[in-house]
């Protein structure tokens, strides 16, 4: 049997009219990372909130590292790390007093909190503003220190809730290091996210969530393949040699399609493609266009990205919230 450091079934919550939770099951293998996407009000915060024992669900059970959250959440809560969608972070403490009490708290010695907290400071870039208070921070600088905070217990779990928001480009690539690292070291981590990108970059798996309802749970490989099949993209280094190209891709098309000059917008200019439907179809474009001398700059098969899949998946874009 599957080693599952989380398990979910039929969690149902609910606000008022609104069915934030409708039979929720979740599963996440020890040492991997779960990615969570689905539009904005779909269910995502509740569900994390409900496995972080900061909610109590109408109905379901659930585990975490073998533990009933519903009955012991105490338990939970010394083997889990959580980071919310905002900064939790006390603004009137300094960085390693946040950190500090957060260890002192998990009944870490004073001595070994203070140590974690030097650690976790460097780590995330913030040793230099290690002693002024949190309100003088960037909103960048107080999200930094606030996933810090959930790291301080060496957590067996760590639940990332939306963890980038707020962040620039290059910190978020740091936080995905962060991530990471935490696996490597033995964690397992269930992420949220607003950034696909960032699910297709980190998470072994992901579950799709839409309406309170899981509506797909596979890789990330295995979601776009779902979606639909691979596409077989060329680029001539002579663009007068793109009726060619076409005509090629054309023979080792998909059946019921044809190849097509990429027009889209963000595509470059001189490029054509085709859906295929096996790796195959590269080995013979390629053999077919070396006997008829066609030389490429440009030559790429690929499955579809992970927008396309939320968008076939749940019918709208990633930022829509349901009626």
């Amino acid at each position: 049997m599957e080693d599952l450091v989380v398990r979910a079934e039929g969690l149902r919550k609910r606000f008022g009219e609104t069915q934030a939770l409708d039979s929720v099951d979740l599963a996440m293998r020890r040492g991997t990372v779960l990615g969570v996407l689905g539009p904005n009000g779909a269910g995502k915060t509740t569900a994390v909130r409900v496995l972080a024992t900061l909610l109590r669900p109408d109905e379901g059970t659930a585990f975490v590292a073998g533990v009933d959250v519903l009955k012991h959440p105490d338990q939970v809560r010394r083997k889990i790390g959580l980071t919310g969608q905002y900064a939790s972070v006390d603004e009137d403490l300094t960085g390693t007093q946040n950190l500090v009490l957060i260890g002192r708290l998990l009944d870490m010695p004073g001595r070994d909190a203070k140590r974690r907290a030097v650690e976790l400071l460097e780590w995330f870039g913030l040793q230099e503003a290690a002693g002024r208070p949190a309100k003088t921070y960037s909103g960048g600088m107080r999200r930094r220190l606030d996933l810090a905070a959930s790291l301080v217990g060496h957590p067996e779990v760590i639940f990332l809730d939306e963890p980038t928001t707020g962040l620039d480009p290059a910190k978020r690539e740091d936080m995905w290091g962060v991530v990471r690292s935490q696996v490597t070291r033995g964690a397992s981590v269930l992420l949220t996210t607003q950034y696909l990108e960032e699910a297709d970059a980190l998470a072994d798996e992901i579950v799709v969530v839409d309406h309170g309802r899981v509506i797909a749970h596979d890789t990330p490989d295995g979601l776009k393949r779902r979606v639909g099949g691979q596409t077989l993209k060329v680029r001539p280094a002579d663009p007068e040699r793109l009726p060619d190209v076409l005509r090629v891709l054309d023979a080792v098309a998909a059946p019921g399609t044809t190849a097509a000059k990429d027009e889209a917008a963000g595509s470059r200019p001189g490029t054509a493609s085709v859906p295929v439907t096996s790796d195959a179809a590269l080995a013979d474009a390629v053999a077919q266009m070396r006997a008829e001398g066609v030389e490429v700059t440009e030559l790429a098969l690929h499955l579809p990205s992970l927008d396309e899949v939320f968008h076939t998946l749940t019918g709208r874009t990633r930022t829509e919230a349901p009626v």
